[in-house]
């Protein structure tokens, strides 16, 4: 969460904000910035303040991405993995998960499961190196979660953070938007 915070207050400096908010500061309606000065400059209560601190846009650009379309997120050493939208978009409806077992260890770019639609069949790869600690459940009885949901309650699995520094090779969301643009020409 601590890089949700810190990517959101860069994103807020960049619009005039940042010197009365920083990574521990929440916005509250009315206009104030708990555990931080209000001085400093800034409309904190404007609503591009407010769109800034809850857009989704902001929230995913805590995510990487890889060029095969899966997302990670890492919070306390664990990293959340799913497919991104365009690749849900492009597969169509998905009625089947094909999941690792808990335990299971993958390095990067191992395949690790597979996604199957009414159109189309498509494996799945792991972004980084760890162990898997935990599988979304949910999926086997409503695999459309990944369509509607694919960056909340359409995840895939949880896995350790073995090497962090691989997460550096990912994507960021601007690099991915314009990798999906890239290949839409």
């Amino acid at each position: 969460m601590a890089a949700v915070a810190a990517t959101a207050w860069r994103a807020l400096r960049r619009v005039g904000l940042g010197a009365a908010a920083g990574p521990r500061g929440s916005f509250r309606p009315g206009g104030s910035w708990l555990g931080w000065p209000s001085s400093g400059g800034g409309d904190r209560s404007s609503p591009e303040a407010r769109r800034l601190c809850t857009s989704p846009a902001l929230l995913l650009a805590a995510r990487r991405f890889t060029d095969k379309h899966e997302w990670i997120s890492v919070e306390n050493g664990i990293g959340t993995i799913g497919i991104s939208n365009f690749a849900q978009e492009a597969l169509g409806d998905v009625v089947y998960c094909s999941l690792p077992e808990i335990g299971t260890k993958l390095n990067k770019q191992d395949e690790f499961g597979a996604l199957e639609s009414v159109k189309a069949a498509s494996e799945i790869y792991s972004p980084i190196t760890g162990e898997v600690t935990d599988i979304n459940t949910a999926l086997a009885d409503n695999p459309g979660l990944v369509n509607k949901s694919c960056y909340q309650d359409g995840w895939l699995i949880k896995m350790t953070v073995d090497n962090p520094s691989e997460l550096d090779d990912l994507l960021t969301e601007d690099a991915y938007e314009k990798y999906i643009k890239s290949i839409e020409e």
